[in-house]
């Protein structure tokens, strides 16, 4: 084959590299998670399960990381639980969320907390966003709009719908924290302690919140187990992937994760009004938009590209 024909279908065709074919695969799984939380909330409180799932999660990743666990810096420690707050805060109330609305709804809502992470930047570090992410947010919060109410003359957003939307700053605070605290740590280490964290963060707040531990049933214990074999994949494969790997690259790929909810919850019979799937489209176009960059380019380069 000549050079001029692979340079030609490796322009056409991208090259997956490893991180990113994991981060596919993750990102399916993620997806798939939200309708099996909106089955586990039928035999649990949302703390109590997310609490479970965290705890899981978090003895799985120890039993092969023990030897690992003996470095932990203070550092570590500090990185750690800050993103497990973040975690426990997202998680937490987008599980409360999932009492009232369907998975669909809440995969397609979580999704808003790539555009938010422009703002929170803007209110935290003072990096004020660019054209590009403003128009990404506009239309993310148009989509929200036609997704959360697509028969309401008043586009009235519900308790739930509100709840998860507030969740996601903890999903975007999470991934800014990642990506600041991701090449200077051990990723294992700091795996366990956020695992770790968001576990006890969510019990404690049963408390709170007037959550009581329910009765035990398989069906409980299960999805526990399975949620929280996922959820030990998902954080520990993020961790490990965004280390080499620009964060616009990475939101790209997560921009699927509420497509593959969406999928998942159309097999399992859930069904949303032809406007609110226009909605969830706007909003994973504005998840993509936001990440892109204005650049002014000279002309070989952009022969090139």
């Amino acid at each position: 084959m000549s050079a001029v024909k692979k340079s030609f279908i490796s322009a056409v065709i991208p090259q997956i590299r490893l991180q990113e074919a994991v981060l596919i695969f993750i990102t399916m799984i993620w997806g798939g998670t939200f309708l099996a939380v909106q089955h586990a909330m039928q035999v649990s409180g949302p703390f109590f399960f997310v609490g479970l799932r965290f705890a899981t999660a978090t003895l799985v990743l120890t039993l092969f990381s023990l030897r690992a666990l003996r470095g932990l810096t203070w550092y570590e420690l500090k990185a750690g639980m800050l993103i497990g707050v973040s975690i426990m805060f997202g998680y937490g109330l987008q599980t409360v969320g999932l009492q009232t609305i369907s998975s669909s709804q809440s995969a397609f809502i979580t999704a808003l907390y790539v555009p938010i992470v422009p703002l929170l930047q803007w209110l935290v570090l003072g990096r004020f966003p660019g054209i590009m992410s403003w128009i990404g947010i506009l239309l993310a919060f148009t989509g929200l709009m036609l997704l959360a109410a697509p028969s309401s003359a008043d586009m009235t957003l519900s308790i739930g719908e509100i709840l998860t939307l507030v969740g996601t700053l903890g999903m975007a605070a999470e991934i800014v924290l990642i990506g600041a605290y991701a090449g200077k740590v051990n990723i294992r280490r700091v795996t366990i302690v956020q695992l770790a964290t968001a576990s006890l963060a969510s019990f404690l707040m049963m408390a709170p919140t007037g959550e009581s531990t329910p009765p035990y049933s398989d069906y409980l214990l299960y999805s526990a187990i399975g949620l929280g074999l996922a959820s030990a994949m998902i954080q520990l494969t993020m961790n490990w992937a965004q280390r080499s790997m620009s964060p616009t690259r990475a939101t790209v790929i997560y921009a699927g994760e509420p497509v593959w909810a969406g999928v998942v919850g159309r097999i399992a019979g859930e069904r949303l009004p032809g406007v609110a799937l226009l909605g969830g489209a706007m909003i994973v176009i504005g998840v993509l938009v936001s990440e892109l960059r204005l650049r002014r380019k000279g002309k070989p380069a952009a022969v090139a590209e």
